[in-house]
């Protein structure tokens, strides 16, 4: 990627010319207070993660909203799908200021709406407006480390966003659990809009000086893309119909089914690359294998407490606490794939990562066997979560690396919605497959008498989703393989 050029005198806020920036790192003071402010609104998204789902199943009981426990969810998903295309047409525009600044103000509206809900279809309006907040924040997050971190320090500052989760996936369980238990789970919503004011204060200032406006400020910015606007909307309302498709399992499922798929397949073929769907090499590969990689970790780690409940006894902090050692490991393998003397090592370690992640998902249902101790899982999960981290982590890079400066909104949007879009489809398969074979007898069981045991459930549910899931990984270890363009020389580090 070429370097910035340095923006008019006379324009407001112009953008630090990052070729000139003295070799200093993500802490150095050129870039101390923007570093902060970003790992701050990672640290807020991740902490909303962690903590709103343990909050998330007293909320609906609460609001006679079980039946609408899943659209909670849904409603988060394909709201962020939309405004990751939104966000990066903003941001190539018109630069990542706006979107984020939006983003955060959203994300925190949609917590508050959430958490001041009188009825379960105001809490997943609220879930909605976050979905949106989300979906800006993120992208815009990838155009400002691309305009203002040199590319030398660019896996550094990736890095710091993975060990941005590690303090809120031990913590955000128990925090959550013991407000929702002695305050309210509405206070887990209402307070988190807290965290805002600190990477409201430290992030803000710091893009307008370094990474504020557009990419060329001489020429003229072009209109949205209405026809991409258009795509976006497709998606989201495909991927809930699908969704939605796969929680009935009945024929009329089908119709919905049918309608979403109608949806997404021209919409996933405007939106991603040419070439993605093939795994063609350089950026199309990047966007597939983070794709894959996120899809089938998610999928088969949202089973996971489930399963520990269900089969083996554990309660539901204790499961969740189980795959608290994965945020550790998953920071220590982002870590170890920023240091420069392993670049040109990067693409065959991406491979060896997703060879973790599959081999940490073929272990996990080792657990239905009584004679096999819970901590096999997690130290199992300990393992995938470092391969994660490092194929993530390199995902980030290479889109970065492999994007010119005014098509980075639009690329690391491209990444986020293959991210999320894998998630829901290999979300609902897994969801379809596990109800299919008993899956519902496994919820009613623990619903009836947490912990108590196998009665009613049916471990075969369990395989049929880890099982398919480690398949998709390895699928990953071979698209890991093609992340090199074809014309960079084999002595180009990557």
């Amino acid at each position: 990627m070429s370097a910035l050029e340095p923006r008019d005198a006379e324009v407001t806020a112009p953008r630090v010319d990052i070729a000139a920036t003295p070799p200093e790192g993500v802490l150095g003071r050129t870039h101390r207070a923007l570093s902060i402010g970003i790992v701050s609104v990672v640290l807020l998204i991740a902490f909303e993660a962690t903590a709103v789902g343990t909050a998330m199943p007293v909320a609906a009981r609460e609001l006679h909203g079980i039946p609408l426990y899943a659209f909670a969810f849904s409603a988060y998903f394909t709201t962020s799908l939309f405004a990751m295309v939104l966000s990066g047409q903003w941001a190539d525009r018109h630069g990542p200021l706006a979107p984020l600044a939006t983003g955060i103000g959203a994300f925190g509206a949609g917590l508050l709406l959430s958490g001041t809900a009188g009825s379960m279809w105001m809490f997943i309006l609220g879930r909605a407006v976050q979905g949106i907040g989300g979906g800006l924040v993120i992208v815009a997050l990838y155009v400002v480390i691309g305009r203002a971190y040199p590319e030398r320090i660019r896996p550094a500052i990736m890095a710091a966003f993975s060990a941005a989760w590690v303090v809120p996936s031990v913590v955000g369980p128990l925090a959550s659990g013991t407000v929702t238990e002695h305050l309210g789970w509405r206070w887990v919503f209402v307070g988190i809009p807290v965290l805002i004011l600190l990477p409201l204060a430290l992030a803000l200032p710091a893009i307008r000086r370094m990474a504020a406006g557009p990419t060329d400020a001489e020429s003229a910015v072009k209109p949205f893309d209405q026809r991409r606007i258009r795509l976006a909307l497709g998606i989201s309302l495909g991927a809930g119909l699908l969704q939605f498709a796969g929680q009935e399992l009945r024929w009329l499922s089908l119709l919905p089914a049918a309608a979403g798929a109608a949806l997404l397949v021209p919409a996933v073929r405007g939106l991603l690359p040419r070439g993605t769907l093939r795994a063609a090499r350089g950026l199309p590969a990047v966007i597939l294998l983070r794709g894959i990689s996120a899809g089938s970790f998610i999928a088969a780690e949202s089973f996971v407490p489930l399963m520990l409940v269900t089969q083996r006894g554990l309660s539901p902090t204790m499961a969740g606490l189980s795959l608290a050692v994965g945020g550790l490991t998953w920071a220590l393998g982002s870590y170890v794939l920023a240091r420069p003397r392993l670049e040109a090592h990067r693409e065959s370690l991406m491979v060896a990562g997703m060879v973790l992640v599959a081999l940490a998902i073929a272990v996990a249902p080792a657990v239905l066997i009584e004679s096999v101790p819970v901590w096999t899982l997690a130290a199992a999960w300990g393992v995938g979560c470092f391969g994660m981290g490092m194929v993530i982590a390199s995902t980030s890079v290479l889109l970065l690396k492999l994007s010119a400066p005014e098509e980075a909104g639009g690329n690391s949007a491209a990444l986020q919605i293959s991210d999320g879009l894998s998630n829901v489809l290999l979300l609902t398969g897994g969801g379809a497959a596990f109800a299919a074979l008993g899956g519902g007898a496994v919820g009613a069981a623990a619903h009836g008498a947490a912990g108590s045991g196998a009665a009613g459930a049916h471990p075969g549910a369990f395989t049929a989703v880890f099982l398919p899931m480690a398949l998709v990984a390895l699928v990953g270890a071979w698209v890991a393989t093609r992340v090199r363009p074809a014309q960079w020389h084999q002595s180009d580090p990557m």
